[in-house]
């Protein structure tokens, strides 16, 4: 009896610690940075009693090279942008989504869930999360007015002192600067095989100006706080953490206009946490959550009503006041039928001495 007892015992003690186990999961994100800082996903963690544990990824590309490349399962949420989102929902990377699980959905900006981007088949892959430029970012002791244009990378007094990002925007830049975006700025995407040889050609002839092509934020942050770099393509969140650190930093977005995205979270289909996914993609669209994502990161948020959270001063840095106008000078990322050849292009300017 006492040996059947202590099995007894045994038994629930460890059905016990499975029961915790499976209270205490752990949430794996593969997102870009400033997605899962603490100021935010501390709470979510406390909400739901798990842990989030986020991994960064620096391009679109290095998102599906991630997820096609065997370590999809190792990832719950995702935050693609507009260039790759359509392919990871019609790859059958990412799980269809039951909005019946996600009540906010509905308080999203009908621009944005109204975009085909994240719809498949009639299904839908994505819930928009923020968006925002590809901006021109430059050390005001160096520019004491905002530069005019993004030609200004080029100039040769810069020589050794520019950043660009290592990522298929520097391409598209490239080719607003040669014009190819007039009369369709959506034609950036589709470029032709003599297009993208001009714009190659115009990359290699910013080559002697290039101090480093940054990868992450983070290194971009460092190359201006390190006085290496002067002006680069870079990310809102470059902005402010710069003015963090009080560096002398300013941000435009020149006559040319620029690219810009649309992020969106997905649950990936791989993933053995869809439950607790649904409660992360329902935690970070409410307007709450918007706020203090657009806190650290100054980017637009999806949900507008997290701008009645927002002082004045912050809504008018976000252009929640004249969103329109704003969206005006943004080309959003889209899908890119010749990504492979892009790439190939872009590849070739990398390696070239």
């Amino acid at each position: 009896m006492k040996r059947a007892a202590l099995l007894s015992s045994l038994l629930l003690i460890l059905l016990g610690l499975n029961s915790c186990a499976k209270k205490s999961p752990t949430l794996n994100l593969l997102v870009w940075e400033g997605y899962a800082d603490p100021s935010f996903v501390k709470g979510f963690e406390e909400q739901c009693k798990c842990k989030v544990s986020a991994s960064y990824m620096g391009s679109s590309d290095e998102l599906v090279a991630k997820l096609r490349g065997g370590s999809a399962s190792n990832y719950d949420v995702i935050s693609p942008s507009s260039d790759v989102a359509t392919m990871i929902s019609s790859a059958g990377l990412a799980a269809p989504l039951d909005l019946s699980k996600i009540p906010t959905y509905g308080q999203l900006s009908p621009k944005l869930t109204s975009l085909p981007l994240v719809r498949v088949n009639g299904k839908l892959y994505g819930v928009p999360f923020t968006w925002g430029p590809n901006p021109l970012i430059y050390d005001s002791s160096a520019f004491p007015r905002a530069p005019e244009s993004w030609s200004v990378l080029w100039d040769p007094k810069y020589r050794g002192k520019i950043s660009v990002w290592d990522d298929l925007s520097t391409v598209y830049m490239a080719a607003q600067i040669l014009g190819y975006d007039k009369p369709d700025p959506s034609h950036l995407y589709n470029l032709s095989d003599a297009e993208l040889e001009a714009v190659k050609k115009k990359l290699l002839e910013l080559k002697p100006n290039i101090r480093k092509m940054w990868s992450t934020g983070g290194e971009l942050t460092n190359l201006f706080q390190n006085h290496e770099v002067v002006a680069a393509m870079g990310w809102p969140l470059n902005t402010v953490e710069l003015k963090k650190k009080s560096f002398p930093v300013g941000e435009t977005i020149p006559k040319e206009n620029t690219t810009g995205w649309i992020d969106h979270l997905m649950i990936t289909s791989a993933s053995e946490n869809k439950e607790l996914g649904y409660q992360f993609l329902e935690y970070m669209i409410e307007a709450k959550t918007q706020k203090q994502v657009a806190d650290v990161t100054n980017y637009v948020t999806a949900n507008p009503q997290a701008g009645q959270l927002m002082t004045a001063e912050q809504r008018q840095g976000l252009h929640l006041d004249d969103v329109d106008a704003y969206q005006k000078r943004i080309y959003f990322w889209q899908d890119v039928p010749r990504r492979a050849k892009y790439n190939e292009i872009w590849n070739e300017v990398k390696a070239a001495q």
